[in-house]
């Protein structure tokens, strides 16, 4: 072709969701409505029965845009943080926010920092954007801090840490975190990914350091599409100083909330027993697979998100043969996991399910 295509997309993976169930449907053979899906760390519970309820709302006047700011939303979000509007930005999905990052930030001679198992969307994007991608050994699949620090340069501009970090679930203690985030020099942008904050029971607090201006080369990222069951919507934020979610406004493009997102995400935040039933059914289905994985001895690496990790051997293989038995789990080859699977938390229907579908294929290896 001869199109004058980005050189920085020619060695560009392109990133693998997990599989829909429609899509899996279709392959194997089995009716959509008996095939579960535990791949990407969705909410079983499904969405806020009050979000569901404004979203219907909104419909009627669908042919009118949203609006840009999403004033309503944006307030009642900083209220509930605590904060000021001007210290947040919403995004299409959390992703989204790392693409600001990528605007503002990064090209050709900047370094940025991951750590090995990181999610796959800050190599994509560093790597998108021309910048020189450093990528720190994990030390027990986790974040090795100090390693990380130590990987810091002059050329560097963005470091990436995820807290509980997928796809691994691992964990920073609130102390670690705080020593970690004061190293960082003033002029390296410190993004912390939130997105599975609420599962934690007392998680580290960064939030009120920004309310007093004291974080402003930090930004954390959060998103509608975990405990509050919106994935569909794709809805995230970032929190951080007015003058960085300034800089960040600059590159969002208009309208980059919908109208049904924003009434959706509105009605959640007020949801507190969704929530708190979304918590005790991760909390029982986490229990539940650590202790069948114990029982088939099969290691694991203890979680605070809504997902566990497992050795199971050929996971590729284990994976394709639990998709035919209608069980969509996630194969971690692409994460240089090759030997492991990603299980979200389900229902516990999902669950007792799960774990027989990964017995059979385990009897049958």
């Amino acid at each position: 072709m001869s199109l004058p295509i980005n050189p920085n997309l020619k060695d560009l993976p392109t990133y693998q969701p997990g599989r829909p169930i429609e899509e899996v449907a279709r392959e194997v053979g089995i009716p959509a409505a008996q095939i579960i899906k535990l791949a990407s760390n969705e909410n079983p519970l499904g969405p806020s029965p009050a979000a569901l309820q404004a979203m219907q709302h909104v419909l009627a006047n669908i042919n009118l845009y949203p609006d840009g700011n999403a004033f309503y939303l944006k307030h009642k979000l900083a209220d509930k943080l605590n904060i000021d509007p001007t210290n947040l930005i919403l995004g299409n999905g959390s992703n989204e926010i790392i693409e600001f990052v990528g605007h503002a930030f990064m090209q050709s001679g900047v370094d940025v920092v991951v750590s090995e198992y990181c999610f796959a969307v800050y190599p994509l994007v560093a790597k998108l954007f021309g910048a020189n991608l450093i990528t720190v050994p994990a030390k027990n699949f986790g974040h090795n801090l100090p390693a990380l620090l130590a990987a810091i340069t002059p050329q560097t501009r963005v470091v990436f840490i995820a807290n509980p970090n997928n796809p691994t679930g691992t964990v920073v203690s609130k102390k670690d975190l705080a020593d970690f985030a004061n190293r960082i020099p003033p002029d390296v942008l410190l993004v912390m990914d939130e997105a599975y904050i609420e599962f934690i029971e007392d998680p580290a607090d960064f939030i009120s350091e920004i309310r007093r201006g004291q974080r402003p080369n930090l930004l954390l990222m959060r998103t509608f599409s975990k405990i509050f069951g919106l994935a569909g919507l794709r809805i995230g934020y970032g929190i951080a100083s007015p003058e960085l979610i300034t800089a960040l406004e600059k590159v969002r493009q208009p309208f980059n909330i919908n109208s049904i997102a924003q009434a959706g995400a509105l009605a959640a935040l007020g949801d507190a027993d969704h929530m708190r039933r979304t918590r005790e059914n991760n909390a029982t289905g986490m229990k539940l697979y650590e202790t069948e994985f114990q029982k088939l001895g099969l290691e694991f690496v203890p979680s605070a998100g809504n997902f566990i990790l497992v050795r199971v051997g050929e996971g590729q293989r284990i994976f394709e043969a639990m998709q035919k038995l209608g069980v969509i789990v996630r194969p971690m080859g692409g994460y240089q996991l090759p030997e492991w699977i990603r299980i979200s938390i389900g229902a516990p229907a999902e669950n007792a399910r799960c774990i027989e579908a990964l017995k059979n294929v385990l009897a049958k290896r």
